[in-house]
């Protein structure tokens, strides 16, 4: 089968593209870098030539609210476009747990909108929200330090591999399309202070932590339950100690 992966040069993009050519399956990793870019359209149509599906896993360049949509937006029109014209079968997005909680957050919204193009477009679907890579962490506990500490509020987390998220990934682009949203998540939910705690125990972090109330994530005030599944879930294997001791 032939598969076409968007942004498949990234951190998941690459793991899933290479799972599927393990499957033996035709792989077409489309990128800028490969001549295929969904934003300009350029390389698309040929891409898209006798291929079942296309598994978007792309991202806007800077989570800045007008650079966000212009490029989820561009992307998402052209996607549809290419797709339609080629008779594609299914269309699967990676998108985030809790964006219909957040929909003031600029960059929330403009992944709410690409998954609104591919539901209005008529091509059969699946929208796959995940919850945070164990591998943000570092980026949580750079963004949220200051000379005094590194600030972590109490919201409710359930972190996942990314390995986990590239497996479940490439499972669900070879099953018949859901026409609806899914969500995926780690095994481990606990407060967020808990997981960054235990990472900088386990590498030898000994930079205060203070966990607060204030309901933020990086600097961002959302829902306490924002970054949690709120019902059934597709469920990672890789436990949170077991990734932060491997």
């Amino acid at each position: 089968m032939k598969i076409v992966i968007i942004g498949g040069t990234g951190l998941i993009g690459s793991n899933v593209s290479e799972k599927l050519r393990l499957l033996r399956h035709e792989v077409i990793v489309a990128s800028p870098s490969t001549g295929i870019n969904a934003v300009t359209g350029e390389g698309l149509a040929d891409a898209m030539e006798n291929a079942e599906v296309v598994v978007d896993l792309s991202n806007s360049a800077s989570p800045e609210e007008e650079t966000a949509i212009n490029f989820f937006r561009a992307a998402g029109k052209n996607l549809a476009s290419a797709e339609k014209a080629a008779g594609v079968k299914h269309h699967l997005i990676l998108s985030i747990v809790g964006i219909d909680r957040a929909q003031y957050i600029g960059y929330l919204r403009a992944k709410k909108e690409q998954e609104d193009i591919i539901k209005e477009s008529g091509i059969p679907f699946t929208i796959i929200r995940a919850t945070q890579f164990h591998e943000h962490i570092t980026t949580i506990i750079a963004v949220q330090s200051d000379d005094e500490a590194i600030h972590v509020s109490n919201v409710d987390y359930q972190p996942i591999a990314a390995e986990d998220v590239a497996v479940l990934v490439t499972r669900l682009a070879l099953e018949a399309p859901k026409n609806t949203t899914v969500e995926i998540a780690g095994p481990d939910r606990a407060p967020m202070p808990k997981f960054v705690s235990r990472y900088l125990s386990v590498k030898g972090n000994e930079n205060p932590l203070k966990a607060n109330d204030d309901n933020k994530y990086m600097f961002l005030e959302i829902p306490k339950n924002m970054l949690v599944p709120e019902g059934e879930f597709y469920p990672g294997a890789i436990r949170f100690d077991d990734w932060v001791n491997g």
